[in-house]
């Protein structure tokens, strides 16, 4: 299982993961932080982000997710991580550390962390978050 979070899930409903992200999402079962569909839902209203989220194949990809809730474990991490994000960042990669699930990101800071578990994916020079 991996925990992806919500820049990689929503690249991973439009198609437009690379093929070495694309690749560990096909061997992996798919989680993510309850956080992640509040986000969703925030960047839709603030117009930041084209989705249709009662169209019935985004409804179904988000059906089938493990969704971790954010629990007292995760808030504690969310505060012992090696890094400074937004909230919602840091909620993700707790969640990752809380349950032992690598995270499957782009974002640099997080990707930098000695914390948390990471997926093995290799990170192309240009084009990172």
């Amino acid at each position: 299982m991996v925990n992806l979070d919500t820049h990689i899930l929503v690249l991973a409903i439009n198609g437009e993961l690379r093929r070495s992200e694309q690749a560990v999402l096909t061997r992996n079962p798919w989680s993510i932080s309850a956080v992640v569909l509040w986000e969703l839902a925030k960047l839709v209203q603030l117009d930041r982000l084209d989705m249709d989220l009662d169209d019935r194949e985004v409804v179904r990809v988000l059906n089938r997710l493990q969704v971790w809730p954010i629990d007292l474990a995760i808030s504690r991490a969310s505060t012992r991580l090696d890094f400074r994000s937004d909230p919602a960042d840091e909620i993700i990669a707790a969640t990752s550390v809380v349950h032992g699930v690598p995270l499957v990101t782009r974002d640099r800071v997080m990707r930098g962390s000695k914390v948390v578990p990471l997926a093995n994916i290799p990170q192309r020079a240009e084009g990172r978050k």
